[in-house]
Parts: structure tokens; C-alpha cells; sequence
């Protein structure tokens, strides 16, 4: 009877490492399946928001009618996204440069007077390579101002031209003139009830625009040399440098949205 009773739970034993060796060669089968299973979802997700973004970056500009792209000085519209206005133009859109100064800052030995001349002359020569048209505000170069009246002159241009899609300076800037301007721009997109899609872009990055985190793309790799040649009527403000810093930065924003070359951009969301 005690032999039996041995023999009986040697063999109850030996059932159940057997069930246990089992269940944990289950156990490590289902983690694999489980595993392998989040590995193509992960893989899947990825290749679907890059599909999103690439078809953003050739379609999200499509269906505006006007745009004002606002920069602090002239030349900063057309190195900002001049690549980007164009592309905008073949597609439809009247594009209107809108700049906050003059330039009056910009010609050394050159009084503010003899300055903006030159430079208004030198922003419309690029204006008409682009053929798009050109606004100047009253601001002064170097010392651009946010108070009641400057909030009220903005928002009398945005009202006046009534633009569905402005696109202006990354707030956070070195240049204090670029950070006016982005804030008189934003005020104005808050007090018009949000009247207009509102874009963020990038000058010389790194130098002047900081931490900029793009979300949206252009492939401008077809317009990149007439923007070149517009930026270039600038010639006294020593494009070569500025050029410099732009060739790459376009590389770059190329290289993320699969193009030779690119421009890149932030959405303002409510």
C-alpha cells in the first residue's frame, strides 16, 4: 500500500513539472506573438504618420485663396518661406509680402531715411521676381513696438486684405524685432476671431529662430532658385552670409520631407 501510494505521487509529480514546463513554454510562445505583434503594429502606426506627413507636406496648402506672409524686415519673408509663397502662387493663391519695417536699421552710414528708400526699392525688385505684391507698416527697424496702437494697425491690415492663411516668425527669436512681430501677428489672429489659418516659419535657424520644432512641410526644390534670385534683390544687406545660412537649413527641412529642397513649418492651434 505505501509503495503504491509512492509510486502514485512520484507520478502526480512528474504530471505537474510536466503541466508547468507546459504552461511556461506557452507562456514564452504567447509573449513572442505578443511581442512580434506590437512590433508591426508599432512599424505600422510609424509608416502611417510618415504617409500623413509626406501627403501634408504636398497637400496642406492646397484650397487658400490669400496669404500674408508678415515679416519684421524686408527679407525676411522671402528667406522665411519664399519657396513656399511661390508654391503657393502656382497653385492659385494671391500672395502678399507684408513687412513690419523698413529697414531703417540696416545700411551702416546710411541715414534712416536714405535707408528705407533703398531698402523699399530693393523689397519690391524682389516682390516682382516672386510677382506677388508688397505692404510696409510703419514700424522702425531696431526699435518695433507692442502697444495699443501697433495691435491696432495690424489688425487693420489683416482686416483690410483679409487673408485665410498668414504665415509669420517663430516667436522665439534673438531678433527682438522678429518677436514684435509674431505677437502683433498673433494678437491679431485672437481679435479677428481666428479668421485665418496661422503659420510659424524659420530665419537662419540656429542664429535668429530657436528651438523650432517643425510639423509641416514644402518641397520647394522647383521654386528654390527664383527664390534665390528674389532674396538676392536685397543686395545691401550682404546676401551672400544669409545665404549661407539658409542653403543648409533648406537641405535639412528637404531631407525630412523626402525633397532637395524644403521649408518647414508650425501650425498655431487654438
Amino acid at each position: 500500500m505505501l509503495n503504491f501510494y509512492l509510486l502514485t505521487k512520484k507520478k502526480i509529480s512528474r504530471n505537474v513539472t510536466i503541466n508547468l514546463h507546459i504552461k511556461k513554454k506557452n507562456s514564452t510562445f504567447a509573449r513572442f506573438i505578443i511581442c512580434n505583434f506590437m512590433k508591426k503594429l508599432f512599424i505600422f502606426v510609424c509608416m502611417f504618420w510618415l504617409a500623413m506627413g509626406l501627403q501634408a507636406g504636398e497637400h496642406w496648402l492646397k484650397g487658400y485663396k490669400k496669404v500674408l506672409v508678415v515679416g519684421a524686415h524686408p527679407d525676411d519673408p522671402e528667406t522665411m518661406c519664399g519657396g513656399t509663397m511661390l508654391k503657393l502662387k502656382s497653385l492659385g493663391a494671391e500672395v502678399v509680402s507684408v513687412y513690419l519695417t523698413s529697414g531703417e536699421a540696416g545700411i551702416p552710414g546710411k541715414s534712416h531715411e536714405e535707408a528705407r528708400a533703398i531698402r523699399q526699392v530693393e523689397a519690391k525688385n524682389a516682390c516682382e521676381v516672386m510677382g506677388v505684391r508688397s505692404i510696409f507698416m510703419t514700424q522702425i527697424d531696431g526699435n518695433a513696438e507692442v502697444d495699443k496702437s501697433r495691435y491696432a494697425e495690424m489688425k487693420s491690415i489683416i482686416e483690410i486684405e483679409k487673408p485665410d492663411m498668414v504665415i509669420t516668425h517663430w516667436p522665439i527669436d534673438s531678433h527682438r524685432d522678429h518677436r514684435v512681430c509674431s505677437i502683433l501677428v498673433y494678437d491679431a489672429w485672437r481679435q479677428t476671431g481666428y479668421s485665418f489659418d496661422l503659420y510659424y516659419g524659420e530665419v537662419m535657424a540656429g542664429l535668429q529662430t530657436q528651438n523650432f520644432s517643425p510639423t509641416l512641410w514644402v518641397d520647394i526644390t522647383e521654386h528654390h532658385d527664383k527664390k534665390v534670385e528674389a532674396y538676392r534683390c536685397h543686395l545691401s544687406q550682404g546676401m551672400d552670409e544669409i545665404q549661407q545660412w539658409h542653403d543648409p537649413m533648406e537641405v535639412l527641412r528637404g531631407m525630412e520631407c523626402h525633397a532637395k529642397c524644403g521649408e518647414a513649418f508650425i501650425k498655431q492651434n487654438y
